[in-house]
């Protein structure tokens, strides 16, 4: 089985460690993860902002760059789903324009080998218990991605509760959009602010010690509301809550 990580320009940039905790937590699980050099980002951010045609080389470039790979690891439910979810639109789109199927096969030969991790965890690798000690309170924020897009359900809270030394608590509100929506935080930022400010407030409710998602974008708005209310909740992606083992914790 060839699997390579996609770690997405969010965490390149800034979360290196999330990076470097999901190849820690499957070369424990016995998979020898690869990472691509060509990789580069997956155009979420062109298309959202309305230039699919600039997208389209980048298709192009993460199907070149993952080509021959069984599995596509990624540790973001949002750039999972822009591959799985708006890949084969922009393929469909360009095919309409009279400019052939090219680019619609080359999105075909990528989407069903592009997993999130926790998916990937549950579903190809067919485990909830990997092994991880992590000894906090922790809360789970569903991602929109994660929990519309994806479809995400349950697995990455059956992950988390064979964790460990975790106790996790519900949170009041945990389908509600965090607020950050990307280039929405941008162009509406009071709104943005005001639903982040509400979720920053549901998870203190918890009395939880860390909030954890599937995707950094969001821990980014989370976190950052979060210190601004002045509470001492910390921001963690559950790829590093899983690679933790005793006397290691991410």
């Amino acid at each position: 089985m060839r699997v390579a990580l996609f770690v997405t320009c969010v965490n390149d940039t800034l979360y290196p460690d999330t990076g470097r905790a999901v190849v820690t937590l499957l070369e424990r699980l016995g998979v020898e993860v690869d990472f691509p050099a060509a990789q580069t980002c997956c155009g979420q951010p062109q298309f959202n902002t309305g230039y699919r045609h600039l997208t389209e080389p980048l298709v192009r470039r993460y199907a070149a760059a993952f080509r021959g790979y069984d599995h596509i690891v990624t540790p973001s439910g949002s750039c999972a789903a822009m591959v799985r979810d708006h890949y084969p639109r922009i393929g469909a789109k360009a095919a309409a324009e009279g400019r052939g199927t090219e680019l619609a096969e080359i999105a075909a030969s990528v989407v069903p080998r592009t997993y999130e991790l926790t998916e990937f965890l549950v579903d190809v690798l067919g485990t909830t218990d990997v092994g991880a000690y992590y000894p906090h309170t922790v809360t789970y924020h569903p991602t929109c991605h994660g929990l519309r897009a994806l479809g995400l359900g349950d697995r990455p809270r059956r992950l988390l509760e064979a964790v460990g030394g975790l106790t996790l608590r519900e949170l009041p509100g945990a389908e509600e959009c965090c607020g950050f929506g990307g280039t929405f935080a941008v162009k509406n930022p009071a709104v943005s602010a005001a639903m982040g400010a509400d979720k920053a407030r549901a998870i203190t409710t918890t009395g939880a010690e860390a909030v954890c998602t599937v995707d950094n974008s969001c821990q980014t708005h989370i976190g950052g509301t979060l210190a601004r209310q002045g509470s001492a909740v910390r921001p963690v992606h559950i790829a590093q809550i899983l690679a933790s083992t005793e006397g290691d914790v991410w």
